[in-house]
């Protein structure tokens, strides 16, 4: 992987440190139940985001670590990395050749930790399968102790967009250039993308480039409404007529409302901004694109239909 100036040699050399540490953070290692250990994809490179210190919170003093218990909860009968305290935000990187879409990934986890292989790792090797470009954003968590806990994260995808947009990293296209979250990831990406100013101070030059992304994609996303259960959204969230399409997948009976993706596909039809909205019957939350034979196993191909009918 080559990484364009003015990052320069030393974030190169931290880089690949970081690589190793983060593959070793994550490596799943269950004592006494071995067949709960679940293998991840490799990405092909590991950069650091922000060329020094990311913006002032609260960041946690213990090391990241998988927070997964040897009794913790399975998906599709498969285990799930639970990585938390991460304080150092990187893209995971997993190039396609002959790609012209980048997606960036913002796994979900309640901005207390991220569903790294279910939302994150696994997303992305499909989507290399397919031929698209993608990046597993690494934000940080947790984040309950600030007054907005979508912020950091929020922060760290506009700078992933305009990092991967200015070419900052050469193995990723940036022809178009989408972000993709699930539950919190996918509050994250509304934040984000939503919002028409920085949420942070420009860094470098990387900073020059827009922060907008092309599309953007919703998985059972949370915290949309103004309560749990709600069917009133959330009166912070605008959609304006220069806001990018959106893909959407949620499942009728999650206990986190799909009100908020219908009530965000709403203001998007009333904007005419052409925009894919799926509800599934069943599927509950946090299913990920694991393949368990059900209805909402589709959103992924649907994902990549309307990625092709859009141009992307």
């Amino acid at each position: 992987m080559k990484l364009r100036s003015p990052i320069g040699a030393s974030l190169v050399a931290a880089c690949a440190l970081l690589h190793c540490v983060s593959l070793t953070s994550i490596r799943t290692v269950v004592a006494d139940d071995e067949s709960q250990t679940h293998e991840t994809a490799k990405a092909d490179s590991v950069v650091n985001i922000w060329p020094k210190d990311p913006p002032t919170w609260n960041a946690p003093t213990d090391p990241e670590v998988d927070q997964t218990k040897p009794n913790g909860g399975r998906v599709a009968d498969r285990y799930v990395i639970r990585l938390g305290n991460v304080a150092t935000p990187q893209l995971h990187v997993y190039p396609a050749e002959g790609s012209k879409t980048t997606v960036i990934i913002c796994p979900g986890g309640g901005f207390s930790i991220l569903a790294w292989d279910l939302e994150g790792t696994e997303i992305a090797s499909w989507l290399q399968s397919n031929g698209i470009s993608a990046a597993v954003l690494k934000y940080r968590v947790p984040t309950g102790k600030e007054d907005k806990k979508w912020l950091p994260p929020a922060q760290d995808m506009q700078r992933s967009v305009s990092l991967v947009r200015s070419g900052a990293i050469e193995s990723l296209p940036t022809e178009h250039i989408g972000v993709l979250g699930f539950s919190a990831g996918g509050h994250t990406v509304v934040r984000g993308t939503l919002e028409t100013e920085r949420l942070y101070e420009a860094q470098d030059e990387h900073d020059q480039a827009s922060l907008r992304p092309d599309f953007a994609a919703l998985i059972y996303p949370a915290y949309l409404t103004k309560e749990r259960n709600s069917v009133e959204m959330d009166e912070e969230l605008k959609v304006t007529k220069d806001t990018p399409p959106f893909f959407f997948a949620h499942a009728f009976d999650d206990p986190l409302t799909p009100m908020g993706s219908v009530g965000l596909f709403a203001k998007l039809k009333a904007q005419n901004i052409p925009s894919s909205l799926h509800i599934f019957s069943t599927g509950g939350h946090g299913f990920g694109g694991r393949d368990t034979g059900a209805e909402k196993d589709a959103w992924l191909p649907l994902l990549k239909s309307f990625l092709s009918d859009r141009g992307f």
